[in-house]
């Protein structure tokens, strides 16, 4: 059984410190150009890695994912993540990602906790289209409900317009192009600046895109979940010139290596119903991480780092927003700006994360997100 891996609540080392064994080629030399992704600048953040462009605005090289402050991975903590939010800030994160059925509005309400103070410092993407009552949801991008979210929205968040705003998930319903035609209203009407889509086929982007410029498409994409790229969704990304944002890098916390067993999960944790993480799909998947761990050892970097590293080596239109409420695993995933991957390594990873070798559906088949989109009559 391999260790634990991830730094627990301690202090994580940057992948820039004297590490006996480390392979020297792994850090980006002083000066250089730290990343190929996105739109690329001069500017760089505050965790030495350039700047990029989403929605026409330079931003920090990782987006903060938000959902787990509120709900679906144990216990909330408000305190606790208003400093993780104040701290990513400060080092140059500049995404925060948010969606209003996280918390049922308590993600969205935290956030503007903090953007009452620093407004200007974050580039705020929410979304819209599942809604909750009870125990129950389901899925709902009608225009009507598209607007009367966004304003619901807008006032959780206290700003004057959401910078992204995405259709979280197509209800199968309305067409595509109806859903992006309330957005281009909403822009329209300065309540939003861009436009996104969350978990849609390469044939839906292109239909919204024809309809109104779609900024960003986010997708669960890591190395042990590459549906965006089986599926075309991220060529299509490229062709339409759309930045693909990246949900889950770290898979669920499973390629972070420090989860073994399912012994640690709160009672309510999402990975508890999740088919990759039963007790027979989590055995079998753990052994695809000895390659992790490689690359983790001769770089001087943890599993985590290796594992963001390896979604910033795929391209300059891949923005990448691991989630997280601990000021250690925040610093830890922004140190992995600073490791630089081989092809070798790339190549050794993809091989050993090939989809024929993940055991396990990425949801729950009741909750598999639908990427088809009904054709308008």
């Amino acid at each position: 059984m391999l260790p634990r891996a991830r730094a627990g609540n301690l202090a994580v080392a940057h992948p820039g410190g004297t590490h006996p064994g480390r392979d020297a080629s792994c850090r980006r030399p002083a000066g250089a150009r730290k990343l190929d992704v996105v739109t690329e600048s001069k500017t760089p953040t505050a965790t030495g890695s350039p700047a990029r462009e989403l929605g026409g605005r330079q931003v920090g090289a990782f987006g903060l994912g938000c959902m787990g402050m509120s709900e679906f991975y144990g216990s909330r903590d408000d305190a606790r993540s208003i400093a993780v939010l104040h701290a990513a800030l400060d080092a140059g994160v500049t995404v925060l990602d948010t969606a209003d059925m996280y918390g049922d509005g308590h993600n969205e309400e935290l956030i503007g906790q903090v953007l009452r103070h620093r407004r200007g410092d974050a580039f705020v993407a929410t979304k819209f289209g599942i809604r909750r009552e009870a125990d129950r949801r389901w899925s709902d991008s009608s225009p009507e409900y598209a607007r009367a979210a966004c304003d619901a929205s807008l006032r959780r968040l206290g700003v004057d317009a959401i910078n992204l705003y995405y259709a979280h998930r197509l209800d199968g319903r309305t067409p595509v192009e109806d859903t992006v035609g309330a957005l281009a209203d909403l822009v329209r009407a300065g309540k939003v600046r861009h436009i996104g889509l969350s978990e849609v086929s390469a044939a839906t982007l292109r239909r919204a895109h024809a309809e109104h410029p779609v900024a960003a498409v986010q997708s669960e994409f890591s190395l042990w979940t590459r549906d965006v790229v089986t599926d075309g969704v991220l060529a299509a990304a490229r062709e339409l010139g759309v930045a693909l944002v990246a949900y889950s890098p770290l898979g669920r916390g499973f390629l972070t290596g420090a989860l073994r067993d399912r012994e640690g999960l709160a009672p309510d944790d999402f990975r508890r119903v999740n088919p990759r993480f039963t007790e027979e799909n989590l055995a079998a998947n753990l052994p695809l991480l000895a390659a992790v761990h490689a690359v983790a050892g001769r770089c001087g970097a943890t599993p985590a780092q290796v594992a963001l590293a390896w979604v910033l080596a795929q391209g300059r239109d891949v923005l990448p927003i691991p989630g997280t409420k601990r000021l250690a695993y925040l610093r830890e995933n922004l140190a992995a700006a600073e490791i630089a991957l081989s092809a070798a390594d790339v190549a050794a990873l993809d091989a050993a994360f090939s989809p024929d070798k993940v055991h396990g559906d990425r949801y729950p088949a009741a909750t598999m997100p639908d990427t088809s989109a009904v054709v308008r009559p």
